[in-house]
């Protein structure tokens, strides 16, 4: 496989085994006009994302043959989870900075605002 993610190095025994080259991978989600968000992978300042496609999609299971893949998987997981976090926190209309009990009393008056129209055109229609 031809893959910059990868290397092919030589274990104590002298079998040549594979082994991911970099765990320094930044995971950045952006909105492109569908629902789900768009996932993008940087190492460097330099997009990775089809090497990282590449390897996940290959016809073998990555873990059968790249010994670190699992500590990689679970390290992107993590990554791409918060990057998802960080997005659909920036698009949020909640207030940022706000204790437990604000945020009730924030959610309850996004819920009025939303309400009270509807309660208006059921009373005029009556």
């Amino acid at each position: 496989m031809n893959n910059p993610l990868i290397q092919q190095s030589i274990n104590d025994t002298g079998e040549p085994i594979y082994k991911m080259t970099t765990f320094d991978i930044d995971v950045v989600a952006r909105l492109t006009g569908g629902i789900a968000p768009t996932i993008a992978y940087f190492h460097k300042d330099k997009e990775v994302t089809d090497d990282i496609r590449a390897i996940r999609f290959h016809f073998d299971n990555p873990a059968s043959y790249i010994e670190d893949y699992n500590t990689f998987q679970s390290m992107l997981f993590e990554k791409e989870q918060r990057a998802i976090n960080e997005l659909y926190e920036s698009i949020s209309i909640k207030p940022k900075n706000m204790s437990s009990g604000m945020q009730l009393v924030w959610s309850f008056f996004v819920f009025l605002l939303v309400t009270v129209p509807l309660l208006i055109a059921v009373f005029i229609l009556k």
